[in-house]
């Protein structure tokens, strides 16, 4: 094996250096001079661009670096000017792109940090007033002063992690996550955080380091060692070359033993199901590297066996798939691969384990008179052909009655509080997901919250109850988190507790 070339050998590119590529007459010195003032306050983040100065008629035209185009430019003009440019001058002009990203990329870590420790400081704009300073508060629920003001620091910081979700269109995991991880490497990792902030590692490197930053034990000198020999390598390696290297640090650094840390990893195992294009969808699962290489071993030892059948076209990636499915849905692997083969990629299963599923189907499409296509509880369109052999499959049917005329669904309960099967069911198809902006989770794992609180006379009907998970029902009656919808409405709204009012997302499917 070959060891990179020492840092020290090689050209960098420092944010403290902004290649200037001059592609007009040379400047006078006294914007040398006002072009060198700019450079450094690019360098200390204070850089406010006069933008009416330079695309004014008469202004002096900048280098590349700083003016790059613009959808709106004449783009002959742009190419025009690159044209007289040296290969090594555009290289130059492009490594200063990458590390302006790379700062802007840093500083929305910086804010959204700023922003969930504030809000956690300071909870009073995002969940009210502290209610135990006033000297006859009495909580109902038994709690003591300290455990609300956790409590509130808690929902604020959930609050302010969904005003920037929203905001800026993300998860609100997401959030979460970058502060976690800018968090981890502004108290494990200075010089790490420091490399990012000016633009020498990218943001695929600091999520690296963070994360097994975030790994090792409460030891401020394995912390130290950590930062210093991660950043160096950041600073030199692509992200999959570096991911090796700096595993193999945090190996070095680590104060536990492999086995300590085998048995704490081996409690986060489980399987996640991704929906993926064309009516497929990824398994995968985390497991012990010992039980994941026995298992592939045994579903790549089906696979060959099932490719020396007679007239078996399945390629061993199929065929490892398709021992997955047979073997997961409660049946065994075919003897009879061939006759086996599932048609439009559906696996065919044996045995008492039939899979429980929800298709929500068309009655014409059901009957072959249209094409609108079917839905997959928690995953989306399916093709007919599957939709309808798993309708052929089902053992009961639910019916869903709407107006004959106007299509509106009927209401199903008005006099009791607690939430019917029928009517939850029915809101799982108008509402299949949680109903805060954002959020994916599926509404059988929501709770069904009334609108209209039921003390205030709200009904308990389709009109005034929608899913929200669970993270989102304690947000919406424990902060500033409000729900809007206008009498005869049909569309939802929230508002946040800046006062932002958002709209809930489009159905999925």
């Amino acid at each position: 094996m070959t060891s990179p070339t020492p840092a020290a050998h090689r050209p960098m590119p420092s944010a403290a250096v902004v290649p200037v590529v001059f592609l007009a007459p040379p400047p006078s010195d006294d914007e040398l001079e006002a072009w060198a003032d700019e450079i450094r306050a690019i360098e200390e983040g204070r850089f406010e661009p006069d933008w009416d100065a330079l695309f004014s008629d008469d202004s002096t035209p900048w280098p590349v670096s700083h003016d790059l185009g613009s959808p709106g430019e004449d783009a002959a003009a742009v190419s025009e000017t690159e044209a007289d440019a040296r290969p090594i001058d555009l290289v130059h002009t492009l490594v200063a792109v990458a590390i302006r990203r790379r700062q802007d990329t840093a500083e929305e870590y910086r804010l959204m940090t700023l922003i969930l420790d504030r809000a956690v400081a300071d909870p009073d704009p995002w969940v009210g007033p502290d209610p135990t300073i006033d000297l006859a508060w009495d909580d109902s629920r038994g709690r003591s002063a300290a455990s609300v003001r956790r409590d509130r620091a808690d929902l604020a910081e959930r609050a302010a992690a969904a005003e920037i979700a929203v905001q800026l269109r993300l998860a609100e995991q997401t959030v979460r996550t970058r502060v976690g991880h800018a968090r981890t490497l502004q108290a494990r990792c200075g010089l790490a955080w420091r490399a990012f902030l000016d633009g020498r590692i990218s943001e695929s490197h600091a999520i690296r380091i963070a994360r097994l930053a975030d790994s090792l034990p409460d030891d401020r000198e394995a912390w130290t060692a950590f930062d210093t020999g991660a950043t160096e390598r950041a600073e030199r390696l692509t992200p999959s070359s570096f991911d090796t290297a700096a595993r193999a640090l945090r190996e070095k650094v680590h104060a536990e033993s492999i086995e300590e840390r085998h048995r704490r990893a081996a409690r986060d195992r489980g399987v996640w199901l991704t929906a993926e294009l064309d009516g497929m969808a990824t398994l995968t699962a985390l497991l012990p590297a010992d039980k994941a290489h026995a298992a592939m071993t045994r579903l790549d030892r089906a696979a060959r066996h099932l490719a020396t059948a007679a007239g078996e076209e399945r390629t061993l990636a199929q065929l490892r798939a398709d021992a997955l499915a047979d073997l997961l849905a409660g049946g065994s692997v075919a003897e009879n691969p061939a006759a086996a083969a599932p048609a439009a990629g559906a696996s065919k299963t044996s045995g008492s384990g039939r899979p429980t599923v929800v298709v929500t189907v068309p009655a014409l499409t059901l009957l072959g008179r249209d094409d609108t296509p079917a839905t997959l509880d928690g995953y989306g369109p399916i093709d007919l052909d599957t939709a309808r052999r798993l309708a052929g499959e089902a053992s009961s049917w639910i019916r869903v009655l709407t107006h004959p005329v106007t299509g509106v669904p009927l209401a199903l309960d008005r006099t009791r509080y607690r939430v019917t099967t029928a009517l939850r069911r029915w809101l799982g198809v108008t509402s299949p997901t949680c109903v805060f902006p954002g959020c994916a989770r599926p509404a059988r794992d929501c709770d069904i919250d009334h609108l209209t609180a039921w003390a205030d006379g709200g009904a308990t009907d389709h009109d005034n109850l929608e899913p929200e998970c669970r993270h989102h029902h304690r947000l919406r009656h424990e902060t500033k988190w409000e729900p809007l919808k206008d009498p005869g409405d049909v569309d939802l709204r929230w508002r946040s507790p800046l006062g932002h009012d958002i709209e809930v997302d489009p159905p999925p499917f």
